[in-house]
């Protein structure tokens, strides 16, 4: 699995602290991380959380990754952003409770963390347990395990509404800013990482043709 770290403006000072964390726990099991920024409070590509929203969304429909981490001051930002794109299921993640029951429950492929509340002393070591239970077993097995079938079958529900309810993902981008989108590629690794990950021949010319052009 190939696993996006995405920072946001206000929470970038932290973006190392979660980098080891993640890789900690994820690079044992097989996974893959990549660091899409931001590094720092001073990188010249600042990202907001909106971009936060458009950036995890081309990761995830391109085929560049398979799950984003990502988050900001509250977590709430980041995750109304992406939720409001298709192909991208955002849980808000505190603990590692909520990360278990949202991989069991709701089978989604982001979360978006509250990175300025309640981390101080042991904040790397709440990372490490959220990512443990994260990724501990296959996601969407249910939670309890006797509640299974009625949740996966409220999955399936949910994906087809989604389905009904977003326009292709080339469709909503041409009609945002241009400089909204361009700042949320302009990062300093974004293009060696998306050329070489991406799996989507359509959404890759797209992004480097027409946005980045």
């Amino acid at each position: 699995m190939k696993i996006a770290l995405i920072t946001e403006n206000s929470q970038a000072a932290k973006n190392a602290v979660v980098e080891n964390s993640l890789r900690k726990v994820v690079e044992p099991m097989g996974h893959t991380v990549r660091n899409y920024g931001m590094y720092g409070p001073d990188d010249a590509a600042q990202l907001t959380y909106v971009q936060i929203g458009i950036l995890a969304a081309v990761l995830l429909n391109s085929g560049a990754a398979d799950y984003v981490i990502t988050g900001c001051g509250t977590g709430e930002g980041a995750m109304l952003a992406c939720n409001s794109f298709p192909g991208v299921i955002c849980g808000h993640v505190e603990d590692p409770l909520d990360a278990y029951t949202f991989a069991q429950i709701n089978d989604g492929n982001v979360i978006a963390i509250p990175f300025a509340k309640g981390f101080g002393w042991g904040g790397d070591l709440n990372l490490e347990y959220i990512f443990e239970k994260l990724f501990c077993e296959p996601s969407g097995q249910g939670y309890p395990r006797e509640r299974a079938v009625p949740e996966q079958r409220n999955k399936k529900i949910l994906d087809n509404v989604r389905a009904a309810a977003f326009r292709p993902l080339e469709d909503i981008l041409s009609d945002l800013d241009p400089e909204l989108l361009r700042g949320a590629f302009a990062g300093e690794h974004f293009k060696e990482y998306f050329c070489a990950d991406s799996r989507s021949c359509a959404l890759k010319d797209y992004i480097l043709g027409r946005v980045l052009d």
